[in-house]
């Protein structure tokens, strides 16, 4: 089957038919966005059939929120934060939002200055899902996001220094891994050149 047509060409008609609760101009939204939604969902969520629950749920309310959007700012913007509390909101009903498994030794984890460039976005992403699920959504809201931690506390319920805390234990933990692959990259690299 082929892609179906874009009945409304320009996002001021997409809007008025939402607003109509028009099913085409629903589906066509939806097939707009879902991919980007449904892969920041699962940037929290980190499992397959939870964030595209969390996915389909952020849709039913940005359909039914729809009359709240004052056309300030950017239309996909609105959505994506509709789809950010969400998914705070599944992590919240889990209890999952703030463990905190490791414990200070992460304050302990030396500063590698650099990321090897051999370490490919998608790499990246999965070091991102295997962080703790707290150290995760902090940063996922501030450094992919762009949430300011006064932000990020008002939005979880806590204070702006366990923010702070949350997302510096993160970046610890993100740089031993990624100095972890690096190691593990440059040992293959040389098993390779001493096999070939």
């Amino acid at each position: 089957m082929g892609r179906i047509l874009s009945l409304f060409s320009n996002e001021a008609q997409l809007l008025k038919a939402l607003r109509k609760e028009d099913p085409k101009a629903q589906r066509q939204l939806y097939d707009k966005y879902s991919a980007r939604m449904l892969a920041l969902c699962f940037r929290y969520i980190c499992d397959d059939m939870a964030a595209e629950d969390v996915m389909v749920e952020g849709f039913i309310r940005v359909f039914s929120k729809i009359g709240q959007f004052n056309e300030e700012g950017s239309f996909e913007g609105w959505i994506r934060r509709i789809m950010v509390n969400e998914a705070l909101g599944y992590l919240r009903k889990q209890k999952r939002i703030l463990e905190d498994t490791l414990s200070d030794e992460a304050n302990n984890i030396p500063d590698y200055a650099h990321a090897d460039q051999n370490l490919e976005t998608q790499e990246l992403l999965q070091l991102i899902e295997s962080l703790p699920t707290g150290y995760r959504t902090v940063f996922n809201l501030y450094a992919i996001e762009g949430y300011p931690h006064i932000e990020i506390a008002q939005m979880l319920g806590i204070t702006e220094s366990t923010s702070k805390s949350q997302l510096h234990r993160a970046r610890a933990m993100l740089q031993k891994m990624v100095a972890d692959w690096e190691n593990d990259f440059k040992k293959k690299v040389e098993y390779e050149k001493a096999s070939g």
